[in-house]
């Protein structure tokens, strides 16, 4: 990749093997009798060459080097060029100009439909044009954005980062996973421990590490010193604290002995981590519960590389059961979507028998049960397409409610002059039957299931109970155990 070359040498990018490789600059001496390609400069960021071809600029993290293009290889990275002393002047106004009309160039050149959806884009340029003379801050100018690329109405068109503002006090609430309420010590009692997979000790609550040994009831009194009777909440004096050591004061119930302990709260990106993650646990938990060992589940937040991890550790264990309910509820996408359905296509054609241990089937890990998808309106853009693609098929029913509805898919590579985005849905999806599927609609579910505020409010999950029983019925009427191994032929008489 990025090829380009002198009288004597050519240049190119190479990327390693690895998930951890980074890319590097070779060259290749042409010139050479034998020509063979070395690295000139590893694990950069990216490289050019000088308009006389006499020197290669390379950058390396944040910093940049000037080197001969004819000089060893590998190059000498030393002294990088000093850019401390660099400035530039800005006119905001004359940049937010440009980032409009660079946005609404790149929706126009890189939209999926040509046509714009039959909107006529200049004009729909010109309609809030007028607007950015009056755009106070970066985030005035992103609504403007918003309102200008909603025109088209696509969803996968997302205004966001940017040379936004953050204000001197800006605080960082923290979280020391569990529900809190009011004692009348004027402490905090610990109402609820956010619960996760005991196998993954890792993803805990802060109360819940080893060491820690906190439990429901015990009641805070204290958080560094200061007495929580001096707050209106403990949040007040964790602002600030996530990943920070922080000192606890607890009285455990019974009037058992006062002590002290140390915890790490967690950011608020974790905090929320691990509330799904108890959401999570319980779903498989009551899965078990209701489907009594027979019927497995597997939940996946997102079709990214992590679902690849969260397959791998959730399905394996289950591949054998009865039945499986794959849950893509508040699933936020990504494009793994053909590699997870191809793991539920593989068929068991025949079972490897060893002498001593269980049969087990070719393909590895072929799943031979029922299945069945669980969705609602927070499953998007992959995520809905493995929903549809799961029933298309032939692979069983989905269950739960309407979805997002988008599936224009784009590709988040055009970055704005000041590291902002107005991304353009680049390829739309359409059926063999020669309809466009999923886009500005969503995943009709073959059962309709909704979890309404009361059941929710009591603890329970209506759209899981409903798949696990579909499934128990599919079941009792077509179960599909492991062949039994016949019996072992007699040769003695040959």
């Amino acid at each position: 990749a990025n090829l380009q070359g002198t009288a004597k040498q050519i240049f190119y990018t190479s990327m390693p093997p690895g998930l951890e490789a980074k890319p590097r600059t070779m060259r290749l001496d042409i010139a050479s009798d034998s020509p063979e390609a070395k690295v000139f400069a590893a694990d950069i960021n990216s490289w050019d060459l000088s308009d006389d071809l006499k020197h290669a600029l390379i950058r390396k993290g944040d910093a940049f080097y000037v080197v001969p293009a004819d000089g060893e290889a590998p190059a000498k990275l030393e002294k990088p060029v000093p850019l401390d002393r660099w400035s530039f002047n800005v006119d905001p106004k004359e940049e937010w100009h440009q980032i409009y009309r660079e946005s609404w160039r790149m929706l126009r050149d890189y939209f999926y439909d040509p046509a714009m959806h039959g909107v006529d884009w200049l004009a729909i340029r010109q309609k809030y044009e007028p607007l950015v003379d009056r755009v106070a801050d970066r985030s005035d100018l992103s609504e403007i954005m918003q309102e200008m690329s909603g025109e088209l109405s696509a969803l996968h068109i997302y205004v966001q980062f940017g040379d936004l503002r953050v204000g001197p006090d800006t605080i960082q609430p923290s979280s020391l996973g569990a529900r809190l309420e009011k004692d009348a010590t004027g402490g905090w009692k610990v109402e609820h421990i956010f619960t996760t997979d005991p196998d993954y000790p890792g993803e805990t609550s802060p109360l819940s590490r080893p060491g820690v040994d906190i439990h429901d009831g015990d009641v805070i009194l204290s958080i560094n010193g200061r007495p929580l009777q001096t707050v209106n909440h403990p949040e007040e004096l964790l602002a600030q604290q996530a990943g920070q050591q922080v000192l606890l004061e607890i009285q455990p119930p019974a009037n058992a002995a006062r002590r002290s302990v140390l915890v790490k709260p967690l950011n608020p990106e974790g905090a929320k981590s691990l509330r799904y993650s108890e959401w999570e646990y319980t779903r498989r938990q009551q899965t078990e519960a209701l489907g009594k060992g027979e019927i497995g589940y597997v939940h996946l937040r997102n079709m990214g590389a992590d679902s690849i991890v969260q397959w791998a550790r959730d399905f394996y264990p289950v591949f054998n059961r009865q039945g499986l309910v794959i849950d893509m509820r508040q699933n936020q996408g990504g494009n793994t979507d053909s590699w997870i359905l191809s793991r539920l296509m593989r068929k068991a054609w025949f079972h490897w028998a060893p002498r001593v241990g269980e049969p087990y089937p070719n393909m590895q890990y072929a799943f031979s049960g029922h299945a069945v998808v669980l969705c609602n309106e927070w499953t998007a853009s992959d995520g809905e397409a493995f929903s549809e693609g799961f029933r298309r098929l032939g692979l069983g029913k989905v269950f739960g409610t309407r979805t997002w509805g988008g599936q224009i898919w784009l590709d988040s590579r055009r970055w704005l002059v000041d590291n902002g985005m107005c991304t353009a849905a680049e390829m739309g999806v359409f059926g063999p039957e020669g309809k466009w599927l999923i886009e500005g609609h969503g995943v009709d579910p073959d059962v309709v299931v909704d979890n309404g505020p009361h059941s929710a409010f009591e603890g329970r999950d209506l759209q899981l109970e409903a798949a696990v029983k579909h499934l128990q019925e599919r079941i009792a009427k077509e179960p599909h155990p492991v062949p039994v191994v016949p019996p072992h032929p007699d040769k003695s008489g040959r």
